[in-house]
């Protein structure tokens, strides 16, 4: 078991990885101490793993109710938090219960929501189930839900008490959903791990093969960089905003994508492309990083072109990015091989060459 510290504060927390959740789930609801549980998996997840978290918390002497929300970016609503509330309302918790989420990073992005709100904040533990869930969104404390065809425009910020990452929940997923983990795999040691990066290139067919050492290498690494990131900036005032490379081009390819056209993933792979290329037009980087950046991402079994929707409609979409602030926009972009920045006033012009550089890529 490998553990990671996200150093917070009051607001700390450990991130656990390791094979199995015998023993350190119920550890972990005896150290933060909760009386009843919420436990909510989406219905790919509920009829694998929903029992046997719920026979394991009870066997703590810990009641607890399994809820099940329905799977994909459409159930991350409004509505489906307030069925949440319900649940927990019927189920009787109070401030000393928890809200477990078991499931992806939808799951865990409304669960999160729910659990932040419900009597103004209750403990919330995340137990990711799949790649980009472990290795991004169930680590930093960002909770929200998509409103008015744009996502996560609803949320907090909010810490979970506990992070519990599964290796073998990995087995059960859909290759497409592996892949899409690695974009922000591979995001990481774009922005901040030049070794990092060089590792990935050496080992990314044994990443996708599930290897097991290469796997919790691959993990652990992205989780202990998201973890440095988040200690320093936990609200996104700042550098935290690095993390975000490829999402402000990818968040539109989602939303113009119907949120299902393409898996997050998959859009962020295509939003790196088109953002590295905004790098090279402003010279922060060279034409050798901008193709090792797409080769990789393209080894990785990731789409790399950019879809025909129109330049006006992508930047429409990114002027609606919480990193906008008017007509200035604001990109996290690569500054060479493992760095990044922030860049605040990129011209709408030289977005729409680099869309079109990346409809070539």
């Amino acid at each position: 078991m490998q553990t990671i510290a996200v150093d917070l504060g009051l607001s700390s927390y450990p991130i656990h990885i390791g094979t199995g959740w015998d023993g350190i789930l119920i550890s972990e609801c005896a150290r933060i101490n909760i009386n009843k549980a919420l436990i909510v998996a989406d219905t790919n997840t509920g009829p694998l793993y929903g029992r046997m978290v719920q026979d394991l918390i009870a066997s703590g002497d810990i009641a607890a109710r399994l809820v099940s929300v329905p799977a994909g970016e459409g159930a991350k609503n409004l509505d489906t938090v307030a069925g949440l509330y319900a649940a927990a309302l019927e189920s009787g918790l109070d401030r000393e219960s928890a809200f477990i989420a078991l499931g992806g990073g939808v799951t865990g992005d409304l669960t999160g929501f729910a659990a932040s709100t419900y009597m103004r904040g209750v403990k919330f533990i995340q137990m990711p189930t799949t790649l980009l869930a472990q290795v991004d969104s169930s680590v930093g404390g960002k909770t929200g839900v998509d409103f008015a065809g744009m996502k996560n425009i609803v949320g907090t910020f909010y810490q979970p008490a506990s992070v519990i990452i599964n290796t073998d929940t990995l087995k059960t997923l859909p290759e497409r959903q592996v892949l899409s983990g690695l974009a922000e795999i591979i995001k990481y040691g774009i922005i901040a791990d030049e070794s990092f990066l060089k590792f990935l290139e050496a080992n990314i067919n044994s990443i996708v093969a599930l290897d097991s050492q290469a796997l919790v290498h691959a993990i652990g690494r992205s989780c202990s960089i998201k973890a440095e990131i988040v200690s320093k900036d936990e609200r996104d005032q700042g550098i935290r905003a690095v993390l975000n490379f490829g999402h402000t081009v990818g968040h539109a390819i989602e939303a113009l994508g119907g949120m299902s056209a393409y898996t997050h993933g998959e859009a962020v792979a295509i939003g790196m492309v088109a953002e590295a290329n905004i790098a090279l037009l402003l010279g922060l980087i060279d034409s050798s990083l901008a193709d090792r950046i797409r080769d990789l991402l393209r080894r990785a079994g990731l789409p790399v072109r950019l879809p025909d929707f129109s330049n006006e409609s992508l930047v429409r979409l990114m002027q609606h990015d919480k990193k906008t602030t008017g007509s200035r926009f604001v990109f996290a972009l690569p500054k060479g091989p493992g760095q990044a920045c922030i860049y605040k006033d990129v011209k709408p012009e030289i977005i729409s060459v680099a869309l079109d550089m990346a409809r070539q890529a």
